[in-house]
C-alpha cells in the first residue's frame, strides 16, 4: 500500500480535473465508482474499499465538501497543506 496523494489535471492553464490516489495495493484495479457529492467521485476497489476520490469539477467544489467524502468514508482527515494545491487554483 502507498500513501495517498493529489494529482491534478491542467488544460491550457486552468484546473480540469483531480484525483486523490488513496492507500491501494499494487495494481489494484477500480470495481465500481459511486457519485459521493456533486462534482466528488468515490472509487472503490476489491471488496468495497475505497481507493480514491475522482474531482470532476474543482473549481466548484470546497475543501468543506471534499472533507466530508473523507470523513463518510472514515479515513484520516487531511494535514493543512493536502489540499493547497487544488484549492489555490
Amino acid at each position: 500500500m502507498n500513501n495517498r496523494y493529489l494529482e491534478i489535471t491542467y488544460r491550457k492553464g486552468k484546473v480540469v480535473a483531480a484525483y486523490l490516489y488513496l492507500p491501494r495495493q499494487p495494481r489494484e484495479k477500480v470495481k465500481k465508482t459511486t457519485k459521493a457529492a456533486e462534482g466528488i467521485l468515490v472509487d472503490y476497489g476489491k471488496g468495497g474499499r475505497p481507493i480514491g476520490i475522482e474531482i470532476t469539477a474543482p473549481q466548484q467544489v470546497s475543501r468543506q465538501a471534499i472533507e466530508q467524502v473523507i470523513t463518510q468514508l472514515n479515513l484520516p482527515p487531511f494535514a493543512d497543506d493536502e489540499l493547497k494545491p487544488l484549492m489555490a487554483a
